[in-house]
């Protein structure tokens, strides 16, 4: 699979996005990593019933079965919101969101209305990115000159791009800590961050319980933050996202279900990953899905909470059920867990 075709729920919307909305208190945002990643807490929703447990994140291997595959993306986060100068010298950012076949970036901007086509903004004195056109949906085309090429520019002026909701700059602790221990391939603007739980001692605590550990690749866009600002979600327009599933984790995904174990999918990027390809293969994926989608490959979900009308909540709705959802959310607000990327994790099995 390498076309770009958008893969879409056909399912009618049961729920508009004014259903995903909840109260969000503001001191409950994570906003640095616990000391240790592992320490997190866990809050386990059965999928059958709407039961919850409140455990810590240490507890997670005890919940996979000898046989089951636990997926993970091995995508990594760049440095990719750069901040310059333009020519009239006032500040401007762009923050970087995948390359193209020509060699130019899409990326977004800030100022928007003052970055059209033409204009610069340059980075210290040797590298200058260009504003090639404007492609729609707030993203630009750029392409870099000087001499500088785009990965030196981002190794040498780049920032970790936090989520808006962080409210800080991105320091060096960001560097290691908004990366999973398992990334490898350069090219996510956001983490996968389910998986930045993990520490090598729990993955090694997972395999010898006789569980796989599998790996694909999908490369987070910017569009993962971005709130639903329409009320029918079929509205909604999602960014494509990259994706890669090795056949060899499609032959234990197919081994797995075939013996009667579980999928276990590490965040919502593996869900959309999995359920796009349903085999080995790569493309784009701008699958959207949320309640009514009929869900085929995965068949557990580690993910952290989400942002109240997102996208993510709404693929969580759907894999657990609307109302065990809002439900879970309500009670691990009330018992004051820690939100969004640096925060806390939940399963739903």
């Amino acid at each position: 699979m390498t076309d770009r075709r958008a893969a879409t729920s056909a399912a009618p919307d049961a729920y508009p996005v004014s259903a995903f909305d909840y109260p969000l208190p503001q001191h409950l945002i994570a906003q640095r990593p616990l000391p240790n990643r592992s320490a997190s807490r866990l809050l386990v929703l059965s999928r059958a019933t709407g039961a919850v447990e409140h455990r810590q994140f240490r507890d997670f291997p005890a919940l996979l079965a000898p046989g089951d595959v636990l997926v993970v993306n091995t995508s990594r986060v760049i440095p990719a919101r750069l901040v310059g100068r333009r020519s009239n010298g006032r500040p401007a950012e762009i923050l970087l969101v995948h390359p193209e076949p020509d060699g130019t970036w899409l990326a977004m901007v800030h100022p928007g209305g003052k970055l059209k086509g033409g204009r610069t903004v340059a980075f210290g004195d040797d590298a200058v990115a260009e504003v090639a056109d404007v492609v729609g949906g707030g993203l630009r085309r750029v392409r870099f000159a000087g001499r500088l090429d785009v990965q030196a520019v981002m190794a040498r002026y780049g920032a970790v791009p936090l989520p808006p909701y962080i409210a800080r700059p991105a320091d060096e602790q960001d560097r290691d800590r908004y990366q999973t221990v398992y990334a490898r391939e350069d090219g996510s603007v956001a983490a996968p961050t389910a998986g930045l739980h993990f520490t090598p001692e729990v993955l090694a605590e997972i395999k010898e319980r006789g569980v796989t550990v599998a790996e694909v690749l999908l490369h987070v866009g910017p569009g993962t933050f971005k709130p639903v600002e329409v009320e029918d979600p079929a509205k909604h327009v999602m960014h494509g996202e990259w994706y890669q599933v090795p056949t060899a984790t499609a032959e234990a995904v197919n081994a797995a279900k075939a013996a009667g174990h579980r999928v276990w999918a590490v965040g919502t990027t593996v869900v959309r990953t999995l359920e796009t390809a349903r085999g080995a293969g790569s493309g784009w994926t701008s699958l959207f899905i949320r309640p009514g989608f009929q869900f085929s490959v995965v068949d557990a979900v580690l993910t952290n909470f989400h942002l109240p009308r997102s996208t993510l909540l709404m693929l969580v709705a759907a894999f657990a059920g609307y109302e065990q959802t809002m439900a879970a959310y309500r009670e691990a607000i009330a018992r004051e867990y820690r939100l969004y990327s640096y925060g806390d994790a939940m399963v739903v099995a």
